[in-house]
């Protein structure tokens, strides 16, 4: 028999559905083309998460579509629907109906391709430590966060989307005496020109097929 998971790693994913994915890639690769996209960088953040010894994988996703289901079931994790009015309260529901105790949990999303596993092992040791972790991202926010414990007040009263959300987190974090780590800082994909940086690194490869 396997052996027990020492780790659940849940993968925050828009589905891969055109124009509701990559939105401002659009203008540049198409609906279709900006889609696909987001199913590679889906595809790339799954094999992330499952590389990691005694991780159990799931895809929290925003539709149960056929693409997503293929996704998961390629990756071998679980599928599960993103629940809440915005992205502070989906993650938060995601901790509150995996954290058992028994096992930390991480949380990352796709868009972050210069993300590795090296990574997501940091901070679960990390976690050994502090009560709960992230990895900094350029514009404000960030790509990964972890808890070995519930801590819902990181989540609430966050401007999400916006440039102050690592701010606001780090300050949440002291106001609830929250022992935060923060791993080196890395970046998003969202516009063209970090697209053209992960081609040039690369972290992707077009055409997107």
């Amino acid at each position: 028999m396997p052996a027990d998971p020492s780790v659940d790693i849940a993968v925050f994913a828009r589905a891969p559905v055109a124009g509701q994915a990559k939105t401002r890639l659009i203008p540049r690769l198409g609906a279709a083309g900006a889609a696909r996209l987001q199913r590679r960088l889906t595809e790339r953040a799954l094999e992330r998460a499952q590389s990691v010894r005694g991780a159990r994988v799931t895809l929290w996703t925003t539709a149960d579509d056929a693409d997503t289901r293929a996704l998961a079931e390629a990756a071998r994790a679980t599928v599960r629907l993103q629940q809440g009015h915005d992205l502070g309260e989906r993650m938060s529901n995601a901790f509150a109906e995996t954290l058992d105790g028994a096992r930390p949990m991480l949380l990352i999303g796709t868009d972050c391709p210069a993300q590795t596993a090296a990574d997501l092992e940091t901070a679960i040791a990390v976690l050994r430590e502090a009560d709960a972790v992230i990895q900094p991202a350029e514009d404000g926010g960030y790509v990964l966060i972890g808890m070995r414990q519930f801590h819902p007040a990181l989540f609430e009263q966050v401007a999400w989307g916006s440039a102050t959300v690592l701010a606001t987190t780090r300050a949440r974090a002291t106001d609830h005496r929250v022992r935060l780590a923060e791993l080196p800082m890395s970046w998003d994909l969202d516009r063209s020109e970090d697209l053209d940086r992960a081609l040039a690194l690369g972290l992707v490869d077009l055409p997107l097929e």
